[in-house]
């Protein structure tokens, strides 16, 4: 019960709604808490992704801003025309980020949602609407790497899209370019290409990629996600990030969150597209509703403007000087990590990443080290198939020394996980993190679905 719901004791659980409310000053005090105690983690730097900016005083500064808009609804802008400024800048300024002025031959135009899901889904919903208003498509597929972002399968699946996902390279981790020319026929609706992906942190070869689809008459999808707002700098500062964005011409759409490497509070993205047709064939319009005439851009109704506001601040508060700085300083961290992670033998770096690294071992299970690893307080992302390690370089990990921890943290994972090798003893993170012996079938699935379900339940539950 502790580690589920580790507050539970300490303050009580709210089983029903109190019949008389605590004094504000109290609350706050619980809230300062539990908050103070659960940055502690990150704050040392030892954790993979998940706090993009890790800087308090930046984040004083988005929750002032996000406070003097958060009660407005982003939907009334004839209350809230302030929301029109903040949207309409932080697509601009996304637009320029990608250099949509190599557009020529259309308007393009853009979104601003919720997170990575958000602009996925959305990209994914108007490239179904768009085929099958331009050319008639009723049996619409997506094709996309095996690599691709969960996002995308979970848009086929509640759009009625079939999902055809393609072979990567085991060496480059790329997507094999001629197995997603296989499965493109008349109904494909759009193709995948990350830049980069969350697995590897590599980048699919989009130039190939934008080829292909303008020969085939399809849709190209960059996920951004994670990449957006931080590669573009990283090509400036002269790292080997090729070019991924409107630059090549038949990149239709383009995905990067403003709430990771973007610095802004969770709940924001951007989604780009080369031509606003595309963005407008999934607008909702109900003009013959009885409350009145209605029209959604997107799939959200109500929004809080204090995260169009909050958004907004922090990028024209950086500015590309502060953007490149900060991309400066994780390139640099990640880059004498990785060079920990190939100073190893027994290590293997999983392609050629780019902020983002993965490796993994053929000496023995690399979860031995993930076990070590978490004994000096790291944690690192597990994935399967094969079993690897990842890390997301991000600005908690730039702190002096933390580079050098880890490569001496992980010299001895690596001695420790020899040791338990040639002991024969497993790799106890292995059971929850890694791959099933044997590959995946049907019913090993059902049976870690049932165990996923009740975890997720659980997170919405009471001890």
């Amino acid at each position: 019960m502790s580690k589920n719901f580790p507050y539970a004791e300490r303050y009580g659980v709210n089983r029903s709604l109190p019949e008389q409310g605590r004094p504000r000053e109290e609350v706050l005090e619980e809230l300062r808490t539990m908050a103070k105690e659960e940055d502690a983690f990150w704050e040392t730097g030892k954790c993979s992704g998940t706090m993009y900016c890790g800087d308090h005083a930046h984040y004083d500064y988005l929750n002032e801003a996000f406070s003097l808009y958060a009660h407005m609804n982003a939907l009334q802008r004839d209350m809230c025309p302030s929301s029109t400024r903040f949207e309409g800048e932080i697509i601009a300024m996304g637009l320029d980020l990608f250099h949509a002025e190599a557009i020529t031959d259309s308007e393009p135009g853009g979104l601003v949602t919720t997170g990575g899901t958000g602009s996925i889904m959305h990209a994914v919903l108007a490239y179904r609407e768009y085929a099958a208003q331009t050319r008639g498509v009723t049996n619409p597929n997506f094709v996309m790497p095996e690599t691709g972002h969960p996002a995308f399968n979970k848009a086929c699946h509640l759009f009625g899209i079939e999902l055809r996902q393609c072979e990567i390279s085991p060496v480059t981790t790329q997507v094999s370019v001629p197995d997603v020319e296989r499965k493109i026929d008349d109904q494909t609706i759009a193709i995948l290409g990350s830049a980069c992906n969350y697995g590897y942190g590599t980048i699919d070869p989009i130039a190939e990629l934008g080829e292909l689809a303008q020969s085939r008459g399809v849709g190209l999808h960059v996920d951004g996600c994670l990449g957006g707002f931080i590669l573009p700098f990283g090509q400036e500062l002269g790292y080997d990030v090729p070019i991924f964005d409107f630059r090549i011409p038949g990149v239709t759409s383009i995905s990067a969150d403003t709430h990771k490497y973007g610095y802004s509070l969770k709940g924001t993205s951007f989604l780009g597209v080369r031509d606003k047709a595309l963005r407008n064939a999934q607008y909702f319009m109900l003009p013959g509703w009885t409350g009145g005439k209605y029209a959604s851009p997107g799939m959200e109704g109500s929004r809080s403007a204090g995260m169009l506001a909050a958004a907004w601040a922090s990028m024209v508060h950086l500015g590309r000087d502060g953007y490149r700085r900060y991309a400066t300083q994780i390139f640099e961290t990640s880059a004498a990590m990785q060079a920990a992670v190939r100073s190893l033998p027994e290590l293997r770096m999983m392609g050629n990443p780019t902020f983002l690294f993965s490796f993994t071992s053929d000496v023995f299970d690399i979860y031995l080290v993930n076990d070590f690893m978490r004994t000096r307080g790291w944690r690192l992302n597990g994935q399967q198939y094969p079993n690897a390690l990842h890390m997301a370089v991000t600005r908690p990990q730039t702190q002096d020394g933390l580079a050098a921890t880890f490569a001496a943290d992980l010299a001895d994972a690596v001695n420790y996980a020899n040791e338990k090798r040639a002991a024969g003893e497993p790799a106890a993170s292995g059971a929850v993190y890694g791959g099933v012996a044997g590959g995946m079938t049907d019913e090993v699935g059902d049976v870690i679905k049932f165990f996923m379900s009740d975890m997720l339940d659980t997170m919405q539950s009471l001890p």
